[in-house]
């Protein structure tokens, strides 16, 4: 059994499975076995040497006064008689190694063994690519499984490249060196499932921080990243080193370390911009390469409207809006664009609105004047009123007074004449 310790040795060195891993599976596996033997009650164990590979079985029983089940209890006296110090509720161990067990243990050793290390191997590699895992990898084609890609990271180890996660308009042959990003590792009976992407936006920043030393190591941040795999890519970094320019550090002299992540990615082209905290000017950065003339920032609705000169709208637009949505995506702002010639419309047209609501206000004042009329004439017709009674009065008080009068004159004529008959 000596062979068995030497075999065990040699796949701790050249598999880095663990010896003892491998031991307690024998045992386990001998118990299952001695189970079968012994009865489901009876509690067997079992030890190997971990020197000579020795094998021996004992059963474990409890001392009681009485025995009911002999597959797991010993009596008072029966125990005694193995060691006079044994106690009721103490556990006796009973050696009941059976013969010729060294063929059973050796058959049930070879299948233990055998089982282990696929299963240490598949642990071994799921735990490699687990740390891989949001990574960069590289792999080869090899084979094409309907719309997907089976692409090899080893020698034992193959990932899928499903149609989801591939670039429209790429191509690839068998032999191929690809880069890919790992979104997810999964352990599964048959071995790590590795599920890779060349779409994902971070396939672009770790391309960069294998490029770019500067990256790699936190002096450049990459800030935002706004990509439409297979066409174009916007990317904000910042320097955490005012000595540093980020963008310069990330295209290189003469574009050398921007062209290259533009290879591997099959002529995708990538916008650096510098990150700005300021959004107007981060805004203003993102619709590159077009001139911005003003940024009008509504920070609560995260909205941004948008005026560039009139020859240039379509570029800040870009094909089929790609530009001014990749920069929406990249800053977080809604972005409205629009022409100088469109923006003074709009300010024009926004004046004369203001000033149709002041029309209206001054509609609304002309009901007071015509109050004022209304009272007025209600004044006028009350005070004329007012003054024809009076007048009535008055004449009424005239004509009373005439007759007064005439009443007066006829009787100072009645004692005239009274005075002249009387000279």
């Amino acid at each position: 059994m000596k062979e068995l310790i030497r075999a065990l040795d040699d796949l701790q060195e050249e598999k880095h499975i663990e010896k003892e891993v491998i031991i307690q599976a024998i045992e386990d596996s001998l118990v299952a076995a001695c189970n079968r033997d012994f009865g489901k009650n009876a509690v067997v164990k079992v030890h190997m040497d971990r020197d000579t590979a020795e094998i021996t079985v004992f059963l474990e029983k409890t001392v009681v006064e009485e025995v009911e089940d002999p597959s797991y209890e010993i009596s008072l006296e029966d125990a005694k008689m193995r060691d006079a110090r044994y106690e009721l509720g103490d556990i006796v161990n009973i050696k009941v190694t059976p013969k010729n067990f060294g063929r059973i243990a050796a058959q049930h050793a070879r299948s233990v063994i055998v089982q282990k290390i696929k299963e240490e191997e598949r642990r071994v590699l799921y735990e490699h690519f687990q740390h891989k895992e949001k990574d960069l990898v590289t792999g080869v084609v090899q084979r094409f499984n309907g719309k997907n890609i089976c692409v090899s990271l080893d020698d034992k180890t193959d990932a899928v490249l499903t149609e989801k996660e591939q670039v429209k308009g790429e191509v690839f042959h068998p032999t191929d060196r690809i880069k890919l990003y790992v979104v997810e590792v999964k352990d599964t009976n048959k071995g790590p499932r590795i599920l890779v992407s060349r779409t994902h936006r971070d396939l672009v920043k770790r391309l960069f921080e294998k490029e770019v030393t500067e990256v790699f190591e936190g002096i450049v941040e990459i800030r935002s990243i706004a990509r439409e795999p297979g066409s174009r890519t916007k990317i904000a970094v910042s320097s955490n080193d005012p000595n540093v320019d980020p963008v310069g550090a990330c295209v290189g002299k003469n574009g050398i370390r921007v062209d290259a992540i533009v290879n591997d990615l099959q002529g995708e082209k990538i916008d650096i911009i510098a990150w700005d905290d300021d959004p107007a000017q981060l805004i203003n950065n993102a619709l590159s390469p077009s001139n911005v003339i003003s940024v009008d920032v509504n920070e609560e609705e995260k909205t941004a409207r948008v005026v560039v000169p009139d020859y240039q709208l379509s570029l800040a637009i870009g094909k089929e809006g790609q530009n001014a949505r990749l920069a929406a995506r990249l800053t977080g702002y809604k972005i409205d664009i629009k022409s100088e010639s469109q923006a003074a419309a709009l300010m024009q047209e926004a004046e004369y609105d203001d000033y149709d609501e002041y029309d209206e206000e001054y509609a609304d004042n002309e009901d007071y004047p015509e109050d004022d009329y209304q009272d007025s004439e209600d004044y006028a017709e009350d005070d004329y009123q007012d003054s024809e009674d009076y007048a009535e009065d008055d004449y009424q008080d005239s004509e009373d007074y005439a007759e007064d009068d005439e009443d007066y004159i006829e009787d100072d004529y009645e004692d005239s004449e009274g005075y002249a008959e009387e000279e």
